[in-house]
C-alpha cells in the first residue's frame, strides 16, 4: 500500500466515524437516517463500517440529513459558532476535496465553506476525460454552470454536450455523470440545494 492509500483509507475511517458519532448524537438508528437522506440502511451501514467510500455528493447529502457541514464531515474541522452575513473565499483559499474512488482528473474545489449556515453548497468541479465509475445518485436538486472546456453530461440515459456559458438545473436523484471532450478538463460550478441545513428532524 503507498502512502496515498494509506491516507485515502484514514480519510474514509475518519469520515465512516464522524457520520457515526453525528447519527449517535441525535440518537438516530440507521433506519431514521435512512429516512431523512433517502439513503439505504445497507448502504449507510456499509459506510460507517468503511466497507464503502462515498462520493462527495452522497457525504453532502448525509451531512444535509444530519444537520451538519459537509467540510467539517470530510475534513474534522469544527465550524465557526457565529453566523456572518457575509463571506469571501479568494481563488486561493478554496477547499479541494478529492475522492479517490473518482478518475485523478475530477476534483472538488469548494468556494463557499465558510459561510457555516449555508443553505447551498458550491464547488468548482474539475471534469476528466473519462466518466466516473458509477453514476452519481442522490436526493436534491443541483445547478451546473459551464465555464470552461467542452463536456458530455448524461442524465438518467439521455447525453448532452455543454459549452461555456451553458447552465442546467436538474433533480439530482436520476442517475448522472459528465466527461470532458477534447484535449484538456473542462471545469464546471456545481451547487447543490441544502433544505435541511439548520432544520431540526423530529
Amino acid at each position: 500500500m503507498d502512502e496515498a492509500e494509506r491516507q485515502g483509507e484514514e480519510l474514509q475511517r475518519a469520515i465512516a466515524a464522524r457520520i457515526r458519532s453525528l447519527r449517535l448524537a441525535r440518537n438516530w438508528s440507521l433506519d431514521k437516517l435512512a429516512q431523512v437522506t433517502g439513503l439505504s440502511k445497507g448502504y449507510l451501514s456499509q459506510i460507517e463500517n468503511c466497507e464503502k467510500n462515498p462520493p462527495v455528493n452522497t457525504l453532502t447529502k448525509i451531512a444535509f440529513g444530519l444537520g451538519a457541514d459537509v467540510l467539517s464531515l470530510i475534513t474534522g474541522e469544527e465550524k465557526r459558532k457565529d453566523r456572518p452575513k457575509f463571506s469571501l473565499v479568494r481563488p486561493g483559499d478554496r477547499r479541494k476535496i478529492l475522492d479517490r474512488d473518482l478518475p485523478a482528473e475530477y476534483t472538488y474545489e469548494s468556494v463557499n465553506f465558510r459561510k457555516p449556515d449555508r443553505t447551498m453548497d458550491a464547488y468548482i468541479v474539475t471534469v476528466g476525460p473519462e466518466f466516473p465509475p458509477e453514476p452519481f445518485v442522490h436526493g436534491g436538486q443541483e445547478l451546473a454552470f459551464a465555464l470552461e472546456g467542452r463536456q458530455e453530461f448524461v442524465y438518467d440515459g439521455q447525453k448532452t454536450v455543454l459549452e461555456p456559458g451553458d447552465c442546467i438545473y436538474f433533480d439530482s436523484d436520476q442517475p448522472h455523470f459528465s466527461k470532458s471532450l477534447g484535449a484538456g478538463p473542462a471545469r464546471i460550478l456545481v451547487v447543490f440545494s441544502n433544505p435541511r441545513k439548520g432544520e431540526e428532524v423530529s
